[in-house]
């Protein structure tokens, strides 16, 4: 009977200590992990703004794929939500403020603890990619919300290793999404015509984004310079589409024949109204070479002859309004007899 008083106490006492460790405990935590991710900053909000995508990149789901998620109405923006049950206990996310491409804020509860204020923070890089900062944290936390964290080894470890890994799974997601594709030819049409400023310049595989960008640029200076307006987007015409010796002219469609000062490396053309057969490329301009094959192929294999005019490109989408490359959209043109 003796030993059991002494047990008994020995038990109170660890009791006791045990509830002051925890009562000493922080009323509050923070859970920060960072990530560059090569992608722009707004590709990335994209994809973390809308709930829909979250299952993608979830690690909790990835280690409990059992764990079933309810989507609600609204899933993107502010006022969107989702949840969760884990074996029965119910979590819930919504979005409560965003700052478009740079931040967004939400608020996060898991059963019956308190609510925690989650993060994300993007910031560009010079070099294109993007620094992604996700974070978690609570404040007055009740004891019994710090005897969990505190049995279960406290929140950085049961929070840090999954904010890790789904950052690691969100850069994947998204380097897989950027690089859609889709080539539709889409037959024989024909072109209105028009005019355009132009530059031309020889090329190669290594060196064609960089050169285009040059010219571009210096039409759109050239036009700035004499107050004049684009009326259509920028083209690119093929003079020779050799590997070798790529030469091609770089254009911005005009309403009517302007004349050219004899010192300038602008020039003007006219492409006339034509039979044309059309392809369209949906995605990265790298997948432009698939594009051309594409066509090409159906030219032969449909017995279409190409005419003496030569061929181009139309870039429909200003990638500036389109930081996903996945959604920009490029048309080819054959010139038919």
């Amino acid at each position: 009977m003796k030993a059991f008083k002494y047990i008994l106490l020995l038990v109170l006492i660890l009791i006791i200590g045990f509830a002051i460790y925890i009562a000493v405990q922080p009323n509050s935590f923070e859970v920060t992990r960072t990530k560059t991710i090569n992608a722009p900053q707004a590709v990335i909000y994209n994809n973390i703004i809308d709930f829909k995508n979250w299952e993608a990149w979830n690690s909790w789901i990835e280690e409990k794929p059992e764990t079933k998620i309810m989507l609600s109405e609204q899933t993107k923006g502010v006022g969107g939500s989702y949840s969760w049950d884990d074996a029965g206990d119910i979590g819930t996310m919504k979005t409560i403020a965003t700052t478009p491409s740079s931040s967004i804020i939400q608020e996060m509860q898991f059963g019956d603890f308190p609510k925690n204020d989650v993060t994300w923070n993007l910031k560009p890089n010079n070099d294109g990619t993007t620094e992604v900062t996700w974070s978690i944290s609570g404040k007055d936390l009740p004891f019994g919300f710090k005897a969990f964290a505190t049995i279960m080894g406290g929140m950085e470890k049961q929070i840090g290793p999954h904010y890790e890994r789904g950052l690691i799974m969100l850069d994947s997601v998204i380097q897989e999404d950027m690089k859609r594709y889709d080539v539709k030819i889409n037959g024989i049409t024909e072109y209105g015509g028009g005019f355009y400023l132009y530059k031309t310049t020889n090329a190669n595989s290594q060196n064609i984004s960089m050169k285009m960008g040059q010219n571009f640029g210096a039409i759109m200076q050239f036009m700035g310079k004499n107050g004049l307006k684009q009326s259509g987007m920028p083209l690119t015409v093929y003079n020779n589409m050799s590997e070798t010796n790529l030469i091609m002219s770089n254009g911005i469609p005009v309403k009517e024949r302007i004349d050219i000062p004899e010192d300038s490396d602008v020039s003007i053309d006219f492409i006339p109204k034509m039979k044309v057969l059309k392809t369209t490329l949906t995605g990265n301009y790298t997948n432009l070479p698939k594009a051309w094959e594409a066509t090409m192929k159906h030219l032969t294999e449909n017995g279409l002859e190409q005419s003496d005019y030569k061929p181009f490109e139309i870039y429909t989408t200003d990638p500036g309004n389109y930081p996903n490359p996945a959604d920009w959209k490029t048309e080819i043109y054959i010139p038919l007899k």
